[in-house]
């Protein structure tokens, strides 16, 4: 592999021009097709399968009035007074006649009123889904009851979930990236075109996405994931190659074959880095969900990108900025001859204090690593809704003024589809399950809604608690075993209590898999880039642990409400369903980058005869600042997340931010050269058999090397026989 690198490396340093107007090119066509063929993002949660999805599936079909998204019009009048029903008329004539609406209720000829005659719901009803409804019919359902005098008019219901934008706050983290990226290089022209090189990947990558949108199901939290990490990755896998390349020019390699080897070394480590995280991302798919498989993959294709661009782009940027990759004032020195060694860095002093109190450090490490991860056995998973909202939102002034006046229960209704195949049956059923419901603790159930045959029947339920309550969970279970027993028909329940359980369950189900899957992996993978046996275990090990303290660190703040005010939580609740799987195996593909910089260079020296202690200092010296430069990078541009208002890229951004500072630096700059110095030469140990059946990847590069080295002797003879 680091042969065709080299190569690869050279051509595209050489062939500077080609291969910029051939990106620029791409870029070009890519965002041509995204304006052309983009389609509308969605919300969409299907899981096939399961009883919700069923449900939902039924109504769409034996109630196509009812299958266009919903809203609820919550209207209040001051305190102590009551509604005048010709004024709550006025306003529910208004809402019909918003474009789309095909049903306005009245709440007086329906019974949503509260007993004080303060508050009262309007039900609308739209003829297209959530993903057709324009910005227009939006404002237009925005400004009902904006001539209402005296009355409090709030707007809420599934028509209010808007696009999730990318707006102003996410440049931090790419500001913060720059600065380091600066810092780091000591130049400005190296920190740039790490930066532009890093963009436009990012650029073809989403460009790429938006253009397959219009014939994918793209779900809106898709593109700000493939955005998060494809940044992150573009810069992080630019970095390595750059600081390889001036390496180079720092022994006095010309710049043309500085490229090339920069490529044919540190560029094989990024094809093992960006295939872990594509291979897990897009193993995101056996979970059989399709939105998260929508996600892995789309994140994947960005990643996948990124890495093309890093062999490609780079090299040909390179060959543009020549010298002035290096700080100033050591172009002037330089004359094409190895440099001096200068003072020994941070990374070669903490290595030495890693091995030498490697018992302190591991004991320390491990205790403190899973004390943060205890709150993660307490962790709870749903589905967001309005209730997370951030302050001042319509939806979510909506969502509260409905829990002031008619109760939590009231925002997180159910329904209940009863499903037979004669009306009679049906309809008994039906009320036998309304009893059943009743016991079970509802506060209402609607009049059973039949079908023109009267073979489905629907009815709406009021659970006491909201919709992320866990006594609302418990509710839905105990209703479902009740039911269960009914015969005659079918009976599906479904809601975003609902969903959330049945998402969670199907989670749960493939997580085992998935896990095997990625912790198998990891171990074969890492078995054949480093010919060891206890390496890859030591590296699964840490990756747990790094998950670990991650979910523990993210439920302490987003769900139990420690220190929430600091991080813009709001109000605390149940994590989304699918952050544990998509963080999972987002980190174990990040983390693998870190493993593989560090380690191999660990290797490189061992093999070249340093003692195994010798060999980790080595590989912490020369790569430490490199790696905290790239984790601190993913953590600014994860980490500029955390402020968008939507809660499940907030919780995204936030776990990704910890879990990289907790991996980069807890697990592999410090635990790491620990436990590396710990098992000395049995951390490179493989049975023969194993080793005679593994291929070579030559991740390090060692033919390359080889290679090299026979071609400079052979010149150097053929110059002494001239």
């Amino acid at each position: 592999m680091a042969s065709v690198l080299y190569r690869l490396g050279r051509f595209s340093f050489r062939r500077r021009g080609r291969v910029l107007a051939v990106w620029l090119v791409l870029l070009a066509v890519l965002g041509g097709a995204a304006a052309a063929f983009m389609g509308p993002t969605t919300d969409n949660f299907s899981i096939p399968g399961t009883e919700s999805q069923r449900a939902l599936d039924s109504l769409r079909e034996q109630f196509p009035q009812a299958g266009g998204v919903t809203g609820t019009i919550v209207i209040a009048a001051p305190e102590g007074r009551k509604l005048d029903p010709v004024a709550v008329g006025a306003v529910v004539r208004e809402a019909g006649g918003v474009p789309g609406v095909i049903a306005a209720i009245d709440p007086f000829k329906v019974g949503s009123v509260t007993p004080d005659g303060r508050y009262a719901l309007v039900q609308v009803q739209f003829d297209t889904p959530l993903d057709e409804v324009t910005d227009a019919q939006r404002a237009a359902y925005e400004r009902v009851g904006a001539s209402a005098r005296g009355l409090r008019v709030e707007h809420g219901g599934e028509v209010m979930k808007a696009e999730v934008e990318v707006g102003s706050t996410e440049a931090l983290g790419v500001l913060v990236a720059a600065v380091v990226l600066v810092v780091t290089f000591g130049s400005l022209v190296a920190a740039g075109m790490t930066l532009l090189n890093a963009l436009i990947g990012v650029g073809a990558g989403m460009a790429g996405l938006f253009a397959l949108s219009g014939v994918l199901e793209l779900t809106s939290t898709a593109p700000i994931l493939a955005l998060m990490l494809g940044l992150a990755v573009g810069i992080d896998y630019s970095l390595f190659i750059t600081s390889r390349y001036r390496q180079y020019l720092a022994e006095g390699v010309a710049e043309e074959e500085a490229a090339g080897r920069a490529t044919g070394t540190a560029g094989s480590a990024v094809v093992f880095a960006g295939a872990t995280v594509v291979i897990a991302l897009a193993g995101l798919s056996v979970v059989g969900i399709p939105f998260l498989s929508i996600m892995g993959l789309a994140a994947a294709g960005t990643i996948a990108l990124a890495v093309l661009v890093a062999l490609t782009l780079l090299p040909a940027m390179l060959g543009f900025a020549g010298l002035r990759v290096l700080p100033r004032g050591r172009r002037g020195r330089f004359d094409g001859q190895a440099s001096h060694p200068g003072r020994e860095g941070f990374g070669f002093r903490w290595g030495r204090i890693a091995v030498r109190l490697r018992v302190p450090i591991l004991l320390a490490g491990v205790v403190g690593l899973g004390a943060l991860a205890l709150p993660a056995q307490d962790m709870r998973l749903a589905l967001p809704d309005a209730g997370t909202a951030a302050s001042g939102t319509a939806a979510r002034e909506a969502y509260d003024l409905i829990g002031e006046g008619f109760g939590p229960g009231f925002n997180g209704r159910l329904i209940a589809i009863v499903s037979g195949d004669e009306a009679q049956a049906t309809g008994e059923a039906a009320q036998k399950a309304a009893k059943l419901i009743y016991d079970a603790g509802a506060l209402a159930v609607s009049p059973p809604q039949a079908n023109p045959r009267g073979t489905t029947v629907l009815m709406t339920i009021i659970p006491k608690t909201g919709p992320t309550d866990a006594a609302t969970e418990q509710f839905v279970r105990t209703i479902r075993e009740r039911v269960a027993g009914i015969e005659g028909a079918d009976i599906a329940l479904s809601g975003v209590t609902a969903i959330g359980i049945d998402v969670s369950a199907k989670l749960a189900e493939a997580m085992p898999v998935y896990l095997l899957l990625v912790a198998g992996l990891s171990i074969l993978l890492l078995m054949l880039v480093f010919r060891s046996l206890l390496v890859p275990l030591k590296a699964a090990l840490g990756f747990l642990l790094t998950v670990g303290a991650t979910f523990g660190i993210t439920v302490a703040i987003f769900q139990q409400g420690h220190l929430a005010d600091l991080f813009g939580v709001e109000v605390p609740g149940p994590l989304v369903s699918f952050l544990p799987i998509l963080l999972i195996g987002i980190l174990f593909g990040l983390a693998m980058d870190y493993e593989v910089f560090l380690v191999s260079r660990m290797r490189e020296d061992f093999v070249h005869g340093d003692s195994p202690q010798q060999a980790t200092v080595n590989g912490l010296g020369h790569n430490a600042r490199v790696v905290t430069a790239a984790a601190l990078i993913m953590t600014a541009v994860f980490g500029g997340f955390v402020f968008m208002h939507d809660p499940i890229i907030k919780s995204m951004g936030f776990a990704l931010a910890v879990g990289v500072l907790v991996d980069a630096f807890v697990v592999r700059l410090t635990l790491v050269p620990a436990v590396m110095s710990f098992l000395g030469r049995a951390a490179w140990w493989l049975p023969r058999p194993v080793d005679r059946i593994l291929p070579n990847l030559d991740i390090e590069g060692e033919s390359l090397h080889g290679k090299l080295a026979t071609q400079e002797r052979d010149a150097d003879q053929e110059a002494v026989t001239v």
